[in-house]
């Protein structure tokens, strides 16, 4: 009996089989919208409740310098006895400078769309930036986005590689 890659499989195994070879670009969310490493908290909260995103890339001269999330912004409002309970001006007047993550996960157009809901999945995130070698943004790529090519690959609507 001849080995196959693909043994005799039903569409459901097929659709599995072509998910495996999705590619991050091929998910991905392009034009994110990006936030300054010098907007205000107040400006970020007002951000994340009209666009209703779980994080932003922080850009600085085209490059993405690092990743703030609704988490980040939220610990702020984190207070502990150790902990004095700042004023709230002066709370929403820190920057997003002081609250972002500069070491950040990302992947590639070219990252296997299974490498990325593991790096999902391991690290407890909802979105991840897809950034070019520069660390120039190419999009965002979320959870949804992901059931969303898994959707597509089950229904039949892409073809495998």
């Amino acid at each position: 009996m001849a080995h196959t890659s693909e043994p005799n499989c039903n569409r459901a195994d097929r659709a599995l089989y072509t998910f495996i070879e999705q590619v991050a670009a091929d998910a991905i969310t392009r034009n994110a919208r990006t936030v300054s490493r010098g907007m205000t908290l107040s400006e970020l909260g007002d951000r994340f409740e009209k666009d209703d995103f779980n994080a932003y890339p922080v850009e600085e001269n085209s490059q993405v310098v690092g990743l703030v999330s609704k988490f980040d912004f939220l610990a702020c409002f984190v207070f502990t006895t150790a902990h004095m309970i700042p004023r709230y001006d002066d709370l929403m007047k820190q920057t997003v400078a002081d609250i972002m993550t500069p070491d950040f996960i990302y992947v590639r157009v070219e990252t296997k769309l299974t490498r990325v809901l593991q790096l999902m999945v391991d690290h407890r995130i909802r979105s991840i930036p897809v950034i070019e070698g520069d660390q120039r943004l190419v999009g965002m790529i979320s959870r949804e986005d992901v059931m969303r090519a898994l959707q597509r690959c089950v229904s039949g609507k892409t073809q495998p590689r």
